[in-house]
């Protein structure tokens, strides 16, 4: 499927001449509504959105990638209690995937690493790894969405809010 508009608009185009070729006629604007739900996205201005943000950061990674090699992204350890209740949390609830758990012997503390969306965290019931009440603050495209989301699951643990005084939170 198309990455940048410019392929998007393309695949709209082609569409709607196909279509028009079998007595079917459909506006740009339909044809364009119909390639970003093709896309997955609800609409076309959040297919735009979204794809014009991705071409800038594929750009900026070319950019870096012409760089030395620097740091890489870090990974926040956070301390847990009891993987059970963390994995219902961060898992069935947030979405992340597990990439890995470790533990040095069968009844010793977990330590995981979980993805999602390219973040990336660690889990562990180790004493002294994390310190329990920090913060991890995680930037997301479309907070709206997540909300939504996350709402939509509901979890015993947490009835999130979207605080529009938090960093990099848009008014």
């Amino acid at each position: 499927m198309p990455l940048t508009i410019d392929e998007a608009k393309r695949s709209a185009r082609v569409l709607r001449e196909d279509l028009q070729r079998r007595s079917h006629d459909i506006s740009h604007g339909q044809a364009l509504e119909i390639v970003a739900h093709q896309l997955g996205y609800a609409d076309w201005n959040t297919a735009a959105s979204r794809l014009d943000s991705q071409q800038h950061l594929d750009s900026q990674h070319r950019l870096d990638s012409q760089r030395p090699p620097d740091w890489g992204s870090p990974v926040p350890v956070i301390r847990i209690q009891d993987h059970a209740t963390a994995y219902d949390f961060y898992v069935e609830y947030l979405g992340f995937a597990v990439q890995w758990e470790h533990r040095f012997e069968p009844e010793l503390p977990l330590y995981a690493r979980l993805a999602r969306s390219g973040v990336v965290i660690d889990l562990s019931e180790h004493y002294g790894d994390g310190t329990p009440g920090s913060a991890v603050w995680i930037p997301v495209r479309d907070v709206e969405a997540l909300h939504v989301e996350l709402i939509g699951k509901r979890n015993a643990h947490s009835r999130p809010g979207v605080d529009r005084s938090a960093p990099g939170v848009r008014p």
